[in-house]
């Protein structure tokens, strides 16, 4: 029997893994906390919730059309309108989410050539620009249950150096994002994702570790530290963005210790009580330069020495 012989461009092992099968998982993982955000604050982050989704819907079908391209929706629109809904307030105005979309779809993904070329994470990059453009919508918070303005733990110890006991931190109890304030609901969807293979422990447990670590050198309580903010949300759901993170191994451990690095230094010198958001963008921009330190030679690669 005659073989034919098919000459194509590397890769040549493939997998049934693509982007449609992740994103899956990541909306799969990312119910946990939106269930638990939406028991903790009610309808009004439910609808926030709902018009991020479908505003980043159409954000992303808005590009493909102006773009004419015929490619399908992969699911990356949708885990982006769940993050950036995520990291709002439930008392922000309606408007907020349909910005902060934009933001993230057209100009942090569509405008670098789509998933895959963009440089920073889109859904930090809408949380950025949101909080430097409305700073007073984006951090009024709501306590839970009755919706009466509430500070986040790390501004009542900031500011007034009060603790907020470890119990309410774990089980959500508090103020902060919609999808922050339960660290057991993110806890869940990342024990998924662990589960499927999405994600592993290089960058996470680095970066959760190194906040611990830092704080307890500087007399701070690392569990409240480690509890607090967005630490657990960013760490598990956003530090391990494929596209914006390094694709070796020990540069993934370097990734989420510099970003442990960057997000205890702002919130023990800064004027910000979080700096989850701006650590991780930081490190996204340090992504090339790590990935070039850490790439291991080809076999047999030698550096050929100048003659003088």
């Amino acid at each position: 029997m005659d073989q034919k012989l098919y000459v194509s461009a590397p890769p040549h092992i493939r997998s049934d893994t693509d982007a449609k099968f992740l994103m899956r998982q990541v909306i799969i993982a990312l119910l946990a906390p939106t269930v638990a955000g939406v028991i903790f604050f009610g309808g009004r982050a439910l609808l926030i919730l709902v018009i991020s989704v479908l505003s980043s819907i159409f954000w992303q079908r808005l590009m493909i059309y102006i773009k004419k391209e015929k490619r399908p929706l992969d699911g990356s629109e949708v885990v982006t309108g769940l993050l950036i809904g995520l990291n709002l307030s439930p008392l922000v105005p309606w408007w907020i989410p349909v910005v902060g979309t934009f933001i993230a779809i057209v100009l942090a993904k569509e405008l670098f050539g789509g998933l895959g070329f963009n440089i920073f994470n889109p859904a930090l990059i809408a949380r950025a620009f949101l909080l430097a453009s409305w700073p007073m919508e984006m951090t009024t918070w709501a306590a839970p249950f009755t919706g009466v303005t509430q500070a986040t733990p790390l501004a009542l110890l900031k500011l007034q150096h009060v603790s907020t006991p470890y119990i309410s931190l774990f089980l959500g109890n508090r103020g902060g994002c919609i999808g922050e304030t339960s660290v057991l609901a993110l806890l869940i969807g990342a024990a998924y994702l662990f589960y499927k293979g999405v994600i592993d422990w290089r960058t996470p447990i680095p970066y959760i570790l190194t906040v611990g670590v830092l704080s307890l050198i500087f007399g701070q309580d690392p569990l409240f530290h480690m509890m607090s903010g967005g630490l657990v949300l960013g760490a598990f759901f956003m530090a391990t963005d494929y596209t914006t993170t390094p694709v070796t191994k020990s540069g993934r451990i370097i990734f989420g210790i510099g970003c442990g690095v960057i997000t205890i230094l702002i919130r023990l010198f800064g004027g910000y009580p979080e700096g989850v958001s701006y650590s991780i963008l930081f490190m996204n921009a340090m992504t090339p330069l790590i990935d070039r330190w850490t790439i291991p030679k080809p076999f047999g690669y030698r550096v050929e020495r100048r003659r003088v």
